[in-house]
């Protein structure tokens, strides 16, 4: 899992200060332990990001700012997670967190077809009730799953890590072995001259010894 692709998709800090609904928070926009990315960072800008998606109200970068301030969360990626919640998925997000709190409170809730955001707007108890607690569950799974990324992600780095330096390893080896055997070589080819004045001076002693016995 790398950060690296998807933080210039972030909000800068300048975006993030220049937002009006934020501006009173510039302060600790600035501490830099917001913009950091790690393993507890990023699972609770998750979990904080997911939860204000699901609150039926506006300016959720509001409550998700606070929450990453209040928890030591990466800022930009909490509300990041907020934008899910648009205008073109506020349908889709709210109208099955509305039929549970709606079935929880018992009232009767409005058919599929005619749900609008002005009549989900005119039942906030089911729809509250609703999204906090489908918002719960989606923050809870989603803190969990990033989690569990996050470790996968050590674990396949240290693998990595440990596969070049077996590769580094058996590349010095193979370096050292090929050295080796070239200074083999070298020793080897210097030996042949030396044996062959060995030999050419036992033939001579050899040719001659039958003279001196002769004479």
């Amino acid at each position: 899992m790398r950060f690296d692709s998807i933080k210039h998709r972030l909000p800068s800090r300048e975006d993030i200060e220049k937002n009006g609904c934020l501006k009173f928070l510039e302060e600790h926009i600035r501490d830099r332990n917001l913009w950091h990315f790690n393993r507890r960072s990023v699972p609770r800008a998750t979990a904080i990001g997911l939860f204000c998606a699901f609150l039926p109200m506006p300016f959720e970068m509001l409550p998700a700012a606070i929450g990453a301030i209040s928890f030591s969360a990466n800022l930009p990626l909490s509300l990041a997670w907020v934008w899910i919640s648009n205008p073109l998925t506020w349908i889709p997000l709210y109208t099955p967190a509305y039929l549970l709190g709606a079935k929880l409170l018992g009232v009767q809730a409005m058919p599929l077809e005619e749900i609008t955001l002005g009549l989900l707007g005119s039942q906030l108890a089911a729809l509250w009730l609703g999204c906090l607690i489908v918002g719960t569950i989606v923050s809870a799974t989603g803190f969990w799953a990033m989690r569990i990324l996050w470790r996968v992600k050590v674990i396949s780095s240290w693998k990595d890590r440990r596969r070049r330096h077996r590769l580094k390893a058996a590349l010095k080896k193979a370096k050292t072995q090929v050295v080796s055997a070239a200074k083999k070589h070298r020793v080897g080819a210097s030996r042949p001259p030396a044996q062959a004045s060995r030999q050419s001076g036992a033939s001579h002693v050899a040719s001659s010894s039958p003279t001196q016995r002769h004479e």
